[in-house]
């Protein structure tokens, strides 16, 4: 066990460096590739109304004229132990890991980013923790009364979630249930320490939206799941035994779905901790997504890098979780390590 823990360690990290490169090649060599020259390609990233002095000073913050291998080198050793960026006389450290400053606000992008964590933590665990218990629990009923009226009006609805964008159903949400009908409030972010009922009475529309377009998969995909073990020849041997129905479903019949299901959850957690972008926007919420989103309407380099990055390491963490959490859900993979 410990040799595949360290296995799926050094994965990871390799796979962080590929996602590091990569992002690299998008934003410094691609452009280059394309016939932007250098001054070009430091005009993207100035703002607006770009002046020779800035153009200038943007080639020499970013190291646009030195060779591909040492603007690597200086993107890597700035994200491991920090940089140093000159703002005309002044000379300013970035301390690691360092995403460089915003050409915007001239802040630390990191900080920035972390003080835009806590209202995107708190959407995406409390919509994950939603999806996932009423995914996975409508989908067992659904398996469990095949062909029923609560059956067909589950997979209906689960077919609408999956069909509908977040920022239909967002709107429609912010539209009827919070101006019409006043039945949520306006939603909002209160720090969890120092209100936790306005916490979750302001979150809990786009938790709900948000779980809405996940929950629909999780259901799909526990009914089918249970659809196909349920018939199989353990599930009769299990119910010949005189073993309780609900043992029977929970046990032999839910827990091998289960794997296809945590693989999803890791992938889906990731993306939403990284960034729930659209559920942000709809609803003015002052995560790392909108953050991402006002970047990249105002070509703000440095903020789009570390938005990135900082997503991929939240994917790939979630990743080595689900690949750790699989022998505790199927003894099989347990016994194949």
């Amino acid at each position: 066990m410990l040799k595949y823990i360290l296995r799926r360690l050094g994965a990871s990290a390799l796979l962080l460096l590929v996602v590091t490169l990569m992002t690299f090649v998008i934003f410094y060599v691609v452009p280059r590739i394309a016939g932007r020259t250098t001054e070009q390609l430091a005009t993207m990233y100035v703002g607006r109304a770009p002046t020779e002095a800035a153009i200038q000073a943007t080639i020499e913050r970013l190291n646009l004229d030195q060779p591909l291998a040492l603007q690597f080198w200086e993107f890597v050793k700035g994200i491991f132990v920090g940089a140093e960026y000159t703002f005309g006389n002044d000379v300013v450290q970035c301390s690691a890991p360092c995403f460089g400053y915003s050409f915007q606000t001239y802040q630390e992008v990191f900080p920035a980013i972390l003080d835009r964590v806590p209202v995107t933590f708190s959407l995406g665990l409390g919509a994950a923790l939603i999806w996932l218990v009423g995914g996975v629990l409508v989908g067992v009923v659904s398996a469990v009364r095949k062909g029923s009226f609560f059956d067909r009006i589950a997979m209906g609805l689960a077919l609408a979630g999956v069909s509908l964008p977040i920022f239909f159903t967002g709107q429609l949400a912010l539209a009827f249930l919070v101006h019409s009908w006043e039945i949520f409030p306006n939603a909002e972010y209160t720090p969890f320490t120092d209100n936790p009922a306005a916490w979750a009475s302001g979150l809990l529309l786009p938790w709900l939206t948000l779980a809405f377009l996940h929950a629909a998969q999780y259901a799909r995909q526990t009914r089918a799941g249970m659809l196909e073990t349920m018939g199989e020849d353990y599930i009769r041997t299990a119910r010949a035994k005189g073993l309780k129905e609900s043992r029977v479903i929970l046990k032999h019949g839910l827990r091998p779905t289960l794997t296809p299901i945590l693989t999803i959850f890791g992938l889906d957690i990731g993306l939403v901790l990284g960034g729930a972008v659209l559920t942000e926007q709809v609803y003015s919420l002052n995560g790392i997504g909108r953050y991402a989103v006002t970047a990249i309407v105002q070509s703000d380099l440095p903020v789009i890098l570390g938005v990135t990055l900082f997503g991929a390491l939240f994917i790939v963490v979630c990743n080595l979780i689900v690949d750790l959490l699989y022998p505790l859900v199927d003894p099989r993979v347990r016994a194949a390590r």
